[in-house]
């Protein structure tokens, strides 16, 4: 009976801590999702004035933006996307998106030129993926005007600083494999990384599906790479 006791015991040790981590990155979420402005530490960075740009970034939640911005997004999310979505599995599927985008977790980078005119935005929650706390893009879109001038790169970066000072372990988005620029763009420019959780990684579907997730760890997630917690499940938790 001692030796069965024992087990039991340390089976309930090991639930209590995988909750004390499950909890503890859940907190770091809510901090993330509580600032005001995860972009106001840096105010060097709510500028670009580069390659003929003079824009200023500003970073919102859903709810603090005006509808006509939401809006905006969307019908350039629906330009650009539209056709890239209807060839893959998962199609267009308008009201989805429209419903994805004005989710009150919604966080949105803006740039503004200087008619105050939006011109590029990058649609981003703080999350959790299986068992991480992590900054997830679920969008980065530019209207055609803007475009190569090394705006999308800046964006980018700016997730990433935003995600280094809140503590996410990484930056992940999702990515078509036939929008060949885009994935370009991620890995050679950016160097994201493929994630364990893609499907090619995970073998859930391989080859067949479309999309790949692609991923880059912070400073945070490097120091604890390969310690993810066993409690965490792939999707958000801490809603």
């Amino acid at each position: 009976m001692g030796r069965k006791s024992n087990r039991a015991k340390e089976k309930k040790a090991r639930r209590l801590e995988e909750r004390a981590a499950m909890d503890a990155v859940c907190a770091k979420v809510d901090a993330a999702n509580k600032l005001d402005d995860p972009l106001a530490a840096f105010p060097v960075f709510k500028k670009y004035d580069r390659n003929g740009l003079n824009l200023q970034i500003e970073c919102k939640r859903v709810s603090t933006l005006n509808p006509l911005s939401v809006e905006w997004a969307y019908e350039l999310t629906r330009s650009n996307m539209q056709t890239l979505y209807e060839q893959s599995e998962w199609g267009w599927k308008e009201r989805e998106k429209r419903e994805e985008m004005k989710d009150e977790r919604a966080w949105y980078l803006l740039a503004r030129d200087t008619d105050s005119a939006p011109v590029a935005f990058s649609h981003f929650r703080f999350d959790v993926e299986c068992g991480e706390e992590v900054l997830y893009c679920y969008e980065v879109q530019l209207e055609s005007r803007v475009r190569r001038k090394g705006l999308g790169k800046f964006l980018i970066q700016i997730l990433q600083l935003i995600a280094n000072s809140t503590q996410m372990k990484k930056v992940m988005l999702t990515v078509f494999k036939h929008n060949h620029g885009a994935y370009q763009f991620f890995r050679e420019a950016l160097q994201f990384e493929i994630d364990d959780t893609s499907p090619s990684m995970s073998g859930c579907c391989g080859d067949d599906c479309s999309y790949e997730i692609l991923s880059r760890r912070t400073k945070h997630g490097e120091a604890s790479s390969g310690h993810t917690h066993g409690g965490g499940h792939c999707g958000g938790c801490c809603h």
